[in-house]
């Protein structure tokens, strides 16, 4: 049996104390997450990052920081996650763009209006990366070194 983690990137995107969060279906059941997903193929960590966000809620961000690395297993399915979490600003909404299938939309909340809410988080890491990204955890962009080698290139 082959054991692989899932690497994936979240963004956290706050604007005057509200959270750009996504509402989406996960196993029929409509649930917030910050925008976020599976990195691809001959991506970079922040590449990912800018296009998840723009796919998942029409936004285009500038990322400023990286709030933290997060290891999740999903009780649900017992696949392990790797959390790249950056934090951003917004800068422009594209309100006409198609999101991805099972979004429902972007919505903006408070921190409070989200903890109220446990049953619709995504997983546990919803709130616990704003409240680090509250707590100040903000490491530099220069701490993800991506590098791309060609195909034939040794790691």
């Amino acid at each position: 049996m082959s054991w692989q983690p899932h690497i994936t990137v979240a963004t956290i995107v706050e604007d005057q104390g509200r959270f750009l969060l996504v509402e989406e279906l996960a196993a029929g059941q409509a649930v917030f997450n910050q925008p976020a997903g599976h990195l691809e193929a001959d991506e970079s960590l922040i590449e990912a990052a800018l296009r998840e966000t723009l796919e998942e809620t029409g936004w285009e961000v500038e990322l400023t920081g990286v709030t933290g690395i997060y290891l999740y297993t999903a009780p649900s399915n017992g696949v392990t996650y790797q959390r790249v979490c950056f934090a951003a600003r917004p800068l422009r909404h594209h309100p006409e763009r198609p999101l991805d299938e099972g979004i429902i939309g972007p919505r903006w909340l408070s921190r409070e209006e989200l903890a109220a809410q446990p049953e619709r988080w995504r997983s546990h890491l919803v709130l616990r990366c704003i409240d680090d990204y509250l707590a100040g955890e903000s490491f530099p962009l220069t701490l993800i070194r991506d590098h791309h080698l060609p195909a034939t290139g040794a790691a």
